[in-house]
């Protein structure tokens, strides 16, 4: 059996992908309340965005997870057209859920389905991501701990699929995406926990990539459209401010008239 090593650059990668993975569930909460207050073209632009932001944070938090993931006793390698799958999967699976909740009439049903649709595309693009290491042996996992992670995937989703529902306040947003990111930290160490890895020590040559090669830019990229997508909603006026802009331009046109 080899060592499995979750943290082989200390804290670093733990806190990092925490931060990646709230500031991607911030950035779709505070989408998906835009959208809500939308109409038409606006609303289906903003749940794209929030798709996009999810999907994207989780994805980021996985991989840069993965940089202080390692195995005694072999190299490791990532399969490029499954781990650019597993992105992928994860924007396409929580755009649905995003979507169920967006456009959904009974509001109870849409958060029950939207819940279950963006939980299972987290736990999907998680093990989808796994299923692109490459190294020498065998990878098994705990069914129990993978059952838990699932669900704690499902419930973390159900949660801030609520909270942009039922929270407006910025600050409150805030306190969900904190939440929201811890959630999804621990379904990944939940599932990183049901690993085991049987070593079969060998001189053939790995196929694939590179954490360093592949992931790391891609993460550097994903986090640079987080943040700077970020700023863009931050700046964005909402519907009430836009609404209170016109209202105070009335007055004014009717002065000059």
């Amino acid at each position: 059996m080899g060592h499995l090593d979750h943290a082989a650059f200390g804290w670093l990668t733990p806190v990092l992908s925490y931060v990646m993975a709230c500031i991607g569930a911030a950035l779709g909460l505070r989408c998906t309340v835009r959208a809500l207050g939308a109409t038409g073209r606006s609303r289906r632009n903003w749940l794209l965005t929030a798709a996009s932001a999810i999907g994207t944070g989780i994805w980021t938090m996985h991989f840069v997870a993965m940089l202080g993931f390692s195995v005694s006793g072999t190299e490791m390698r990532y399969n490029v057209p499954l781990t650019i799958l597993s992105l992928l999967v994860a924007m396409v699976v929580v755009g649905a859920g995003v979507f169920a909740v967006g456009y959904g009439r009974d509001r109870g049903r849409a958060l029950v389905l939207g819940g279950l649709t963006t939980g299972l595309g987290v736990a999907s693009m998680h093990y989808l991501g796994m299923a692109a290491l490459r190294l020498h042996g065998a990878v098994r996992y705990d069914p129990v701990l993978v059952g838990l992670s699932v669900v704690i995937a499902v419930v973390a989703a159900t949660a801030a699929l609520w909270a942009a529902l039922n929270i407006r306040s910025p600050v409150a947003v805030a306190v969900a995406s904190l939440v929201m990111g811890g959630a999804v930290s621990s379904m990944h160490y939940t599932g990183m926990m049901a690993v085991s890895v049987r070593v079969s020590p060998s001189g053939e040559a790995l196929p694939g990539a590179t954490a360093m090669q592949f992931i790391f830019p891609l993460a550097v990229g994903l986090g640079s459209y987080l943040f700077l997508t970020s700023a863009f909603v931050a700046l964005s006026p909402t519907a009430r401010e836009r609404e209170a802009s016109a209202s105070a331009q009335r007055p004014v046109e009717s002065v000059a008239r």
